[in-house]
C-alpha cells in the first residue's frame, strides 16, 4: 500500500516581484526535491502587481502542477495576501514566505524537523539585528516593540518576521479570525499555540527593493496598536481626569488670588496659552477616538478582505481547451 505523504503548503505574497520569483522558485523546488518524504504546493498570491509577476506565475502554473496562484483584482496589501493564502492552502503544514529570498527556503527543512520531532505547533523566525535598516528606522522599530510590549495584551517578539511554519490547527484558528483590519503578527500571538522561535540573520534581497517605506510602516504600527490595545483610550481618560483636577485647583487659586489681591484680569496671556494647550490635547484624543471608530466602521460593513480575479484553474482550463482544439 502506497504511503500518503504529508503536504506542505508554501504561501508567497507577491507585489511586483518579477525579478525575485524565478530565483525563489528555483530555490524552493530544490528544497522540495531534497524533502522526498513530503509533498509540496506553492501558493503564490499576486497582490495587484503592475509588472510581469502574473505572467511569470501563469508560466510556472503551466509547467508545474504544484504551483497555484490567486491574483487579486487590485492591491489589497500583504495582510490580505497572507489571509488569502492561509484560507486557500490545503497542506497539513503551512509556511508563509517572502519571494525576495530574505526568508531562506533552506530553513524549511529545519522548521519542519522542529515542528514534527519536538512537538511544536509553530516554528517562527526573528531577526533582532534589523540588518539593512537605516538608523532612524532601527530606532523607531526598537521603540515600537518596547511600546507594544507595554500596552498590548499579546506578546510581540522583537524582530519577528512573517516567515513561519504552522500546523493545520493553528492555520484554521487564524482563518476563523475574519477581521477586516488585520495585523497578523498580533493575530499569530493572539491564537496562542506552542511556538518555537529561531534567531537568524536575514540576508539581503535577491532582487528589487522593499515595498514598505517609513509612512507605510508607521501606519502598520498604528494598526497593531489599534487592533490589540485599548491603552490609548484609557490614557485619554486618565489625562482628561488629570486636567480636570488641574482646572479645579486653578479655579480655587484664582478665586483666592482675586479675594486677596483683587486682580482678576492679570495673567490672561498664560490663560490663553493654557486654553490652547488643553484644546490641543482634546483634539489629539478626539483623533484617537476617531481612529478606533473608523476601524469599527470598517468592520461593521463586512467588506471582503480580498477579491480574486484569476487563479491557476483558469490557466489550466485554457491549457486543456487548447489541447482539445
Amino acid at each position: 500500500m502506497k504511503q500518503i505523504k504529508e503536504l506542505i503548503s508554501i504561501i508567497v505574497p507577491c507585489y511586483n516581484e518579477e525579478d525575485s520569483l524565478p530565483i525563489f522558485y528555483e530555490e524552493i523546488t530544490k528544497i522540495a526535491k531534497e524533502m522526498k518524504n513530503q509533498d509540496f504546493e506553492f501558493l503564490f498570491i499576486n497582490d495587484g502587481s503592475k509588472d510581469n509577476t502574473l505572467t511569470i506565475l501563469k508560466d510556472l502554473a503551466r509547467k508545474d502542477e504544484r504551483v497555484r496562484f490567486i491574483s487579486f483584482s487590485r492591491n489589497f496589501g500583504k495582510e490580505g495576501g497572507m489571509y488569502a493564502g492561509l484560507e486557500n492552502a490545503t497542506g497539513d503544514y503551512v509556511a508563509i514566505m517572502d519571494a525576495d529570498m530574505q526568508d531562506p527556503p533552506s530553513m524549511i527543512k529545519t522548521m519542519y524537523h522542529d515542528i514534527t520531532k519536538e512537538g511544536f505547533d509553530c516554528v517562527a523566525l526573528y531577526s533582532p539585528s534589523h540588518k539593512g535598516y537605516g538608523i532612524i528606522r532601527k530606532i523607531f522599530t526598537n521603540c515600537w516593540y518596547k511600546l507594544i510590549g507595554l500596552i498590548s495584551s499579546t506578546s510581540q517578539v522583537p524582530g519577528a518576521r512573517d516567515f513561519r511554519l504552522m500546523k493545520r490547527k493553528m492555520v484554521d484558528a487564524i482563518v476563523n479570525m475574519r477581521e477586516y483590519n488585520r495585523y497578523s503578527k498580533g493575530i499569530f500571538s493572539f491564537v496562542g499555540f506552542n511556538t518555537k522561535w529561531i534567531e537568524y540573520e536575514a540576508p539581503d534581497r535577491a532582487a528589487g527593493t522593499s515595498k514598505f517605506n517609513f509612512w507605510k510602516l508607521f501606519k502598520y504600527a498604528l494598526e497593531g496598536i489599534l487592533a490589540f490595545s485599548t491603552t490609548p483610550l484609557v490614557l485619554a481618560a486618565i489625562i482628561g481626569l488629570i486636567f480636570c483636577l488641574i482646572a479645579f485647583i486653578a479655579i480655587i487659586v484664582i478665586i483666592v488670588k482675586t479675594l486677596i489681591l483683587g486682580d482678576p484680569v492679570g495673567g490672561w496671556p498664560s490663560l490663553a496659552c493654557m486654553i490652547m494647550f488643553v484644546s490641543g490635547v482634546q483634539l489629539f484624543f478626539l483623533g484617537i477616538f476617531g481612529m478606533y471608530m473608523s476601524k469599527l466602521y470598517l468592520e461593521v460593513k463586512k467588506r471582503p478582505i480580498y477579491i480574486s480575479s484569476e487563479t491557476e484553474k483558469n490557466v489550466r482550463e485554457d491549457k486543456k481547451e487548447e489541447k482539445n482544439d
